[in-house]
């Protein structure tokens, strides 16, 4: 399996970058200066494509590669795969589901925690040495428990963050293209609705053509002043200059954010606001779930070419 070429399409994993270079002909495509010419050169050996949420496998790529066979997501979200041109030429392509569900579900609940509570501004609060000149001020009207949550796609990653808001007492309404069956949680058919009805709005769909800027001016203000928005989905799932100008001006209550439209560049005018909370991007950011989810990949890419059932299929 040595000889077989894979293509890495930018670094994501210290652990899986080894094992790939162990295990196959690996080639990091961030190293390559003239990425046309590269492609030309090798477009007779690379047989596999490995991506995550920054880089993945556009039409482009592709369609410049004749002997690709799969492309190995390091993630669950598939937006940097074109599905359609991998369908079209027959080219497999699996991601890491359930793996990291716990972890991004997890967060989820820290966000809304940290965001109403204002953990983050009381850390700083105490390290600035303020508290020796008075108490922090209260945070009693915006509690978590009981709070009304309001969940975008209820998926895996949903489901995990509504089994955890329920044991705060919060009652759990959703919105999802269909209504899902034998579900105690209300259904709401359009966004905006699901907004009006929530205090904590939480993306968790996958990002998609219809999903870009879900989160959009008109969602926000039903969300209204003392709502919440929680992105552990993907960036552009929010109108990130609207949801700026709703914190700014006051018209939403604050947003936990572990995403952005144009990582890692996140707009400077969330750094000086409290009732934001800022994370790079760490959803699934833990030693057990990289590595777990680094072997899936491995794992779907011997299977494939052992001729063997993969692991986690999606086309």
């Amino acid at each position: 399996m040595e000889s077989i070429g894979v293509l890495m399409a930018c670094p994501m994993n210290t652990y899986l970058e080894q094992e790939l270079e162990r295990r196959f002909n690996l080639f990091k495509f961030w190293t390559v200066s003239d990425k046309t010419q590269f492609l030309k050169a090798q477009q007779n050996n690379i047989r596999a494509v490995v991506g995550n949420a920054t880089a993945g496998a556009d039409a482009e790529l592709i369609d410049a590669l004749p002997k690709l066979e799969i492309v190995s997501s390091f993630s669950v979200g598939l937006d940097k795969v074109d599905m359609v041109k991998c369908k079209e030429k027959g080219v497999r392509v699996t991601n890491t589901p359930d793996v990291l569900t716990d972890d991004v579900a997890d967060l989820a609940i820290g966000l809304m925690l940290a965001v109403l509570r204002r953990l983050c501004e009381s850390d700083r609060y105490v390290r600035s040495g303020k508290w020796k000149k008075g108490d922090y001020k209260l945070t009693t009207k915006v509690r978590f428990t009981g709070k009304t949550v309001g969940i975008i796609g209820l998926g895996r990653i949903g489901m995990a963050v509504a089994k955890r808001a329920e044991a705060f007492s919060c009652p759990i309404n959703y919105y999802s293209r269909t209504e899902k069956p034998n579900l105690k949680y209300k259904y709401y058919p359009s966004v905006v609705e699901l907004a009006s009805n929530c205090h904590i709005l939480v993306v968790a769909c996958p990002l998609t053509e219809e999903t870009r800027h879900i989160i959009n001016r008109e969602v926000i203000d039903a969300l209204g002043p003392k709502g919440v928005l929680i992105n552990i989905g993907r960036g552009p799932h929010v109108d990130e200059r609207e949801l700026v100008s709703a914190l700014v001006e006051g018209r939403l209550g604050g947003a936990g954010l572990d995403v952005f439209e144009n990582e890692p560049h996140v707009p400077e005018e969330l750094f000086g606001l409290e009732n934001v909370v800022l994370m790079p991007h760490v959803g699934s950011g833990t030693v057990e779930t990289r590595k777990t989810m680094a072997d899936l990949v491995l794992g779907n890419l011997e299977a494939h070419f052992l001729n063997k059932p993969l692991l986690t299929p999606v086309v």
